[in-house]
């Protein structure tokens, strides 16, 4: 972990940035199913931060360092001790090495800072990258690989026109706490409005939304055939025609483009109005190549009737009068707060997400894999007043592009989100929380804990 001096922009500036490697995204990472790794992570930032602290934030206290990371490679199936918890992290001059065992299926994962208190602040600045999971399955299904196949990560920022990164901050200085941050920057694989040649045939895109809060509503213009292939955690049960593609913060696609009927064109990737980047296809001959497979991937009908326990858990904001701003919580409880999730390794779980909010609220939980359940609507003033659950409507099924395996649910407004959770891997001490890092940082994180199942 390092600053390095960044171009964005040819006609840029060099941006000041934190990186991993002094490249931003950091590099990418290929792994392999059954051959764990060791990373050792090393803090060599410098010792004042260049982005605003709010030390009101919980664990961003004056009496910290100013400059603190730690790693969790988002999707990961780790051990605690190499999860990043968000106390674990490390000042400029220490080292971590941690366990990779790689573990599970081929994914697309990534890799980010998790500091308590400032890691919207230090992914905002450069830390992160991708981390690729490979398996044998995968590699047998003939997909774009090579030059074919390209990380994208996305993210928004703002810049000054000295091309350095501003971090938009609240009227009061002591505390430039925002609930949320949206940019006008949209930079790809860290540039902005950049291109690619590509040749008249299928490409594989491994994206990421990496933004601290932005969704990104994603398609491409003049339309193209894309089938998405895979979601957070691995390969979808069949390729699915695409014509948008929604990623919240943190999510990832696994998509196939094909670029035959393209050739000679320049092909824009957006999101909504916003141009994101350009591929500029060339004029050769289409590229001969198989059929997509029809069959990816074994996914099993997911089975709630296993789970143990069904736990119902608010996602909620409340005024906070001391400080006049929002403060979100979990089930209505703070990061100290002891414990209240101890679910048992080995077993599965029903999480109902009941988001009393008008946010949608990626949610993410460490260590684990789901399935999306349902959505369906329910009186959420009569839950906040009564606990009472009153459904309305009929349960909505996840969409086609949310069926596979997932580490990160967009929890809906007003809505009852459901997730069957499967706690395999490993018993210890976990995070949960919202990956719209504004929120996480205000308290919408909370540790949950697998112990071992009784013999």
């Amino acid at each position: 972990m390092t600053e390095a001096a960044v171009k964005v922009h040819r006609d840029v500036p060099l941006t000041r940035a934190w990186t991993y490697d002094a490249s931003f995204p950091g590099p990418t990472i290929e792994a392999r199913n059954g051959h764990p790794i060791l990373i050792e992570w090393m803090n060599a930032l410098p010792q004042r931060h260049f982005l605003p602290i709010d030390h009101t934030l919980c664990g961003a206290g004056a009496d910290k360092p100013e400059v603190r990371a730690i790693v969790h490679v988002h999707g990961g199936k780790v051990p605690p001790e190499s999860d990043g918890y968000p106390e674990d992290w490390i000042t400029p001059g220490k080292s971590l090495t941690y366990l990779y065992p790689n573990a599970q299926d081929a994914a697309t994962l990534w890799y980010h800072d998790h500091a308590m208190g400032i890691e919207r602040l230090n992914q905002y600045a450069g830390l992160m990258g991708v981390y690729l999971m490979r398996d044998d399955h995968e590699a047998a299904l003939g997909l774009p690989g090579g030059a074919h196949e390209l990380p994208l990560v996305l993210c928004d920022r703002w810049f000054g026109q000295d091309g350095q990164l501003r971090y938009s901050a609240s009227e009061d200085p002591a505390a430039p706490w925002v609930s949320e941050i949206f940019c006008d920057a949209h930079l790809v694989n860290g540039k902005l409005f950049p291109y690619l040649d590509v040749e008249p045939r299928r490409y594989r895109l491994r994206v990421v939304n990496g933004s601290n809060s932005r969704f990104y509503y994603l398609s491409f213009d003049p339309g193209v055939v894309a089938h998405q292939i895979g979601s957070d955690q691995g390969l979808l049960s069949a390729p699915l025609e695409l014509a948008t593609l929604t990623l919240a913060p943190a999510e990832r696609a696994d998509v196939v483009v094909d670029f035959s009927d393209a050739a000679g064109k320049n092909v824009l990737l957006k999101s909504q109005s916003f141009q994101l980047m350009q591929f500029r296809v060339g004029r050769g001959r289409p590229a001969r190549e198989p059929a997509l497979p029809r069959k990816l991937r074994d996914i099993p009908r997911p089975r709630p009737e296993a789970a143990v326990t069904t736990r119902t858990l608010a996602l909620n904001e409340y005024h906070d009068a001391g400080r006049h701003r929002m403060l979100m919580l979990l089930n209505g409880k703070r990061w100290h707060d002891p414990v209240t999730e101890r679910p048992r390794l080995g077993t599965a779980e029903v999480w109902n997400l009941m988001n009393l909010t008008e946010d949608t609220h990626p949610i993410h939980l460490h260590l684990v894999r789901f399935r999306i359940l349902d959505r369906q609507a329910f009186d959420a003033d009569e839950f906040k007043t009564s606990g009472k659950l009153v459904l309305q409507g009929k349960p909505i099924p996840p969409t086609p592009d949310e069926a596979g395996w997932k580490d990160t649910v967009r929890a809906e407004a007003s809505m009852m989100t459901r997730i069957l959770i499967q706690f395999d891997g490993y018993a210890g001490r976990y995070v949960w929380h919202c990956h719209v890092l504004e929120h996480a940082a205000n308290e919408m994180m909370r540790p949950f804990e697998v112990v071992e199942t009784p013999t």
